[in-house]
């Protein structure tokens, strides 16, 4: 119930969007950034008298912004420090040569206000060079929905700056691990993509994997053994009503949704075949999709529903394939040396990311739809699992470290890289962390 009052408060604002067509600032993302731009977020002007709250909110809301952005990899943050001109004269308009002084190539300025029991805020993004306001943006919402406003305004000033839809008002779904290697503890865990507003979703008393966000719904899906037999589970996260979609005692991969959000797809064995099998969600119709001797699993739907990529070991080894959604047209994609597991399709339908293991050594990798231009953005003793963020352009997934000879030193841990190969970070969690699955835009 309290989860229903909490997202029934952040469902409650106004939007407001002023733009301006043309202006000189533009991020190249086509390439790997090595040189940020350097921006500038004040802390949000308040009228003087106005509740103390307001102080501390000004603040936090200008942390946040400046985190998500630097997080990217596109942006750095000007220390406030450095800042000639003061909050108190912002309201009306910046000196934009105080801040070219400083190099800030891009500025961020904004007010909050009280009305009523709801707060307003508003943000303005300036072009320093130009002395032109590029965006602006007013929300009304409630006061301890600062956190997600922020959010909100970070995702603008990316969109606005880089071309692109921003990502940082979205969640993290994963499994939280804890305990010995061969006795886990694994509960399902949900957070924002910074790490905050963490909490879990199950108490661990039953062993769960490979959570999988709806595309169109505040829902999850997810593997649960149940008396040793594996069940598949529907979890509405703004109520917590759980529902139980089957038993499959012979699942090897734990479904995902389709992009309209209305079936999942999944590997099932049945009569010593592997093979993936689609399910309507509202008729529990279950339809097979291949038929082969060889071991058919990871299936992942393109953006428009049209397209499956799986991975299968017809072929003597571990490969990426591609199929249409009716099963037909199945064709071999990866054409590189090792074996290849864990494809998925990028929200922008361009790219599948994919978990490569070669020579003793486990990488993620892009490719093409067709198989050409793969590409290798990290390696590792092992990792696996990427998940792409809601915009196509960073993936997320997870990494272990070898343990000693007497078991101990095993842990495993988040991490997210962009789709140029930089900007590698760990993604904090509070406990060891595995099967990530990143939300779109929280609607």
């Amino acid at each position: 119930m309290m989860m229903k009052k909490i997202i029934q408060k952040i469902f409650f604002f106004y939007l407001v969007i002023i733009t301006n067509a043309f202006a000189l600032i533009e991020i190249d993302i086509t390439e790997g950034n090595r040189e940020p731009l350097p921006i500038a977020v004040t802390n949000f002007f308040y009228t003087e008298g106005a509740t103390k709250d307001l102080d501390q909110i000004s603040i936090d809301v200008s942390k946040v912004i400046s985190a998500d952005l630097e997080r990217s990899g596109l942006f750095i943050s000007i220390d406030q420090d450095a800042f000639i001109q003061k909050t108190a004269s912002m309201h009306i308009r910046p000196r934009h040569e105080d801040w070219r002084l400083i190099n800030a190539q891009a500025l961020v300025t904004g007010e909050l206000a009280i009305e009523g029991d709801k707060l307003r805020v508003e943000f303005r993004l300036w072009d320093t060079f130009d002395e032109k306001e590029i965006e602006a943006l007013v929300l009304i919402t409630t006061k301890d929905n600062w956190r997600r406003i922020s959010h909100m305004i970070a995702d603008k000033i990316y969109e606005r700056l880089t071309g692109e839809e921003g990502y940082f008002d979205t969640r993290i779904l994963y499994v939280s691990e804890n305990g010995p290697k061969n006795d886990r503890i694994k509960k399902l865990a949900i957070m924002d993509q910074d790490s905050f507003n963490h909490r879990y979703l199950t108490s661990g008393k039953e062993l769960v994997l490979t959570p999988r966000f709806n595309p169109v719904k505040q829902e999850i899906t997810y593997l649960s053994y149940f008396k040793n037999l594996p069940r598949v589970y529907l979890l509405d996260i703004q109520t917590g009503i759980q529902e139980i979609v089957g038993d499959f005692p012979g699942m090897t991969f734990a479904p995902r949704f389709s992009p309209d959000g209305d079936k999942i797809i999944m590997s099932l064995a049945r009569d010593g075949n592997s093979d993936i099998y689609v399910m309507d969600l509202k008729s529990r119709v279950v339809e097979r999709l291949t038929d082969s001797p060889a071991i058919d699993t990871s299936p992942s739907y393109s953006p428009d529903g049209k397209k499956i990529t799986f991975n299968s070991d017809r072929g003597g080894s571990q490969q990426i394939y591609v199929m249409d959604n009716k099963g037909r047209n199945q064709k071999r994609i990866s054409r590189g040396t090792g074996n290849y597991a864990t494809p998925v399709w990028s929200p922008r339908g361009d790219l599948i990311a994919f978990t490569k293991n070669f020579q003793g050594q486990y990488f993620i990798g892009v490719m093409r739809t067709d198989g050409t231009g793969e590409r290798l953005l990290t390696e590792n003793w092992y990792q696996e699992a990427p998940s792409w963020s809601s915009n196509g352009r960073v993936l997320i997934f997870y990494r272990e470290t070898k343990a000693d000879d007497n078991g101990k030193g095993h842990s495993s841990s988040l991490w997210s890289i962009d789709l140029t190969g930089f900007n590698e970070r760990k993604i904090e969690t509070p406990e060891d962390a595995s099967d990530p699955s990143w939300s779109r835009l929280i609607q």
